[in-house]
């Protein structure tokens, strides 16, 4: 579908909601289809009307900028940006940049409650499965084609494209209820004890188990043993924290539950191929994420039309 959607071309279309009826709580505002080179295009979230809306913007070649609530992220290829509003974020083009996308916006109640979920778990900036953005370019595609062109069809399209995104961040987990009771009280032990120095027998210990039987019990639940899943857990809140505060590299080691900062070095050069402060560093200059000023006033952009009613102006 991303290769049909690409063949189709440049487009936006604008979408009306309807009016009368029993409502729709998941309605697709517009689509489009884009492409900005070398041009002020740069949109601030508290600047976009007091409507809620959400945004779906998936990068397929160039790279687009984010500010979210003062967290910087560099949208590259194969990335969907989720974004609610109104909202403290920002996100544009770099002078001399290019940038090509295609979106969706989504309004009602159920749209915004299914993005908030999924930035919840995710955060604003995902990389869909291939399965993933072909379902969010075949939605972009039934709605610029005008094939999804009743309010049924339209509320499908915008439920399909959410679904997507829903499916790549929660369907891929193991679901709590389906799990064993002494995996549930291990991967709970995990999460609430991530700062302390613990292992996999004291893991081992909270399921109420012998530490081979669990160690099996575990891997044959979750797809990995409890020692990879541990690491991971430390591993993503170290990388949230090295992206979104300035907390010293020996603090976050802490708070991860690494021994010290040069252990922690050490697993996360390992992990990443370079240091954290390598990491951090890199990011805010531009190489994995982004901090520095924009190159145009918030809201304005050289091209492009409103897409929604009462939403002036919205890409």
């Amino acid at each position: 579908m991303l290769s049909a959607l690409i063949g189709h071309g440049h487009a936006m279309r604008r979408i009306t909601p309807p009016k009368g009826g029993v409502g729709l709580h998941c309605m697709a505002g517009g689509a489009g289809f884009e492409l900005r080179v070398n041009e002020i295009y740069s949109w601030d979230g508290l600047r976009r009307g007091p409507t809620p809306f959400v945004l779906i913007q998936h990068t397929i070649a160039g790279e687009g900028r984010l500010d979210y609530a003062g967290a910087q992220h560099c949208l590259r290829p194969g990335e969907t940006m989720l974004l609610t509003f109104p909202h403290a974020n920002r996100y544009w083009l770099e002078r001399g940049g290019r940038w090509e996308y295609f979106w969706i916006i989504l309004t009602g109640r159920e749209a915004l409650r299914l993005a908030g979920a999924i930035i919840e778990e995710r955060g604003p900036v995902l990389r869909p499965s291939t399965e993933g953005v072909d379902r969010l370019a075949g939605a972009c595609l039934a709605l610029l084609s005008g094939s999804a062109d009743r309010p049924g069809a339209i509320s499908c399209a915008a439920y399909a494209a959410l679904a997507a995104l829903y499916d790549d961040t929660f369907a891929t987990q193991k679901d709590a209820d389906d799990l064993p009771s002494p995996v549930r009280r291990a991967v709970a032990f995990v999460d609430e004890n991530l700062a302390r120095p613990i292992d996999v027998g004291a893991i081992a210990r909270a399921a109420g188990f012998s530490r081979a039987h669990f160690v099996r019990l575990f891997a044959a639940a979750m797809d990995e043993p409890p020692s990879a899943y541990l690491l991971r857990r430390r591993m993503d809140r170290a990388e949230r924290m090295l992206l979104a505060t300035d907390a010293p590299v020996e603090a976050i080691a802490r708070v991860c539950g690494f021994a010290d900062a040069n252990y922690f070095s050490k697993v996360f050069r390992r992990a990443h191929g370079v240091s954290p402060t390598v990491y951090r560093s890199s990011g805010r200059k531009g190489l994995a994420f982004v901090a520095h000023d924009g190159v145009a006033d918030a809201g304005t952009s050289t091209s492009g039309e409103a897409v929604s009613a009462g939403q002036a102006d919205i890409r």
